[in-house]
């Protein structure tokens, strides 16, 4: 029950979860989720555009220079070795898959720089398969709100695949990102502006630690103490 509650919810708070990333088909999509680690979406849009349009397909990209493209990438970080991966992963899908991105969980992992969660974001985005993706954000999220305990991304995704509906398996995944980054933030989460704050096992141990904790400072401390007379 809780949890149908707090995916209504966050349903009317995040009616569009899509990715912040810009793209227009999965190619574009996969390099910039790749792009994305360690980087801001905000940073990822900025660079893409100027990448894309040099190299608009996976052929381009392959027969690119490394140097080229780790200038055009360079504020992204980690520049060189995600150059390599985006470049190998270019030449995968040239090899092995003719040209068109793979459409399979099974298939997107062995592609180099993408692991689960890159691959259910493609999944998920470009086309339109449920998947949750684990990042920061939704294993965060999902571990405040009581809907896992592990820490490790791939028993997380376990977890969330076995509480939820699959036909809720992508919305939810996009709508604990968005909620992650905008309200149940890593640091100073703003509990008291969350709808859903009644359902999350976080805030009720939060809230619980508070009205128990004792004054820090008695009344009896509080009052300043003579200071011993100095006269003999």
């Amino acid at each position: 029950m809780a949890i149908s509650k707090v995916f209504e919810l966050l349903s009317e708070d995040y009616p569009d979860v899509k990715t912040e990333l810009t793209y227009k088909n999965p190619y574009e999509l996969l390099i910039a989720v790749i792009l994305s680690a360690q980087c801001t979406d905000v940073r990822v849009n900025l660079t893409t555009p100027g990448l894309f349009r040099k190299y608009p397909t996976p052929q381009k990209l392959a027969a690119a220079k490394p140097a080229d493209v780790e200038k055009l990438i360079h504020a992204c970080g980690f520049y060189r070795a995600k150059t390599k991966s985006i470049m190998t992963a270019a030449r995968d899908i040239i090899e092995r898959f003719g040209g068109e991105v793979p459409r399979t969980l099974d298939e997107l992992v062995t592609l180099a720089g993408v692991g689960r969660k890159t691959a259910s974001v493609v999944l998920n985005q470009a086309f339109d398969e449920p998947a949750i993706a684990v990042d920061t954000h939704v294993k965060r999220v999902a571990h405040r709100l009581g809907w896992t305990k592990n820490t490790d991304p791939v028993k997380v995704e376990h977890d969330l695949r076995a509480l939820l509906p699959k036909e809720q398996w992508s919305k939810v995944n996009g709508m604990l990102i968005l909620h992650g980054r905008r309200v149940c933030k890593a640091r100073n989460p703003k509990c008291e502006d969350c709808r859903v704050s009644a359902y999350c096992a976080y805030y009720a141990t939060t809230e619980a630690k508070s009205l128990a904790a004792p004054e820090l400072t008695s009344p009896a401390r509080s009052r300043r103490s003579p200071r011993p007379s100095s006269r003999k």
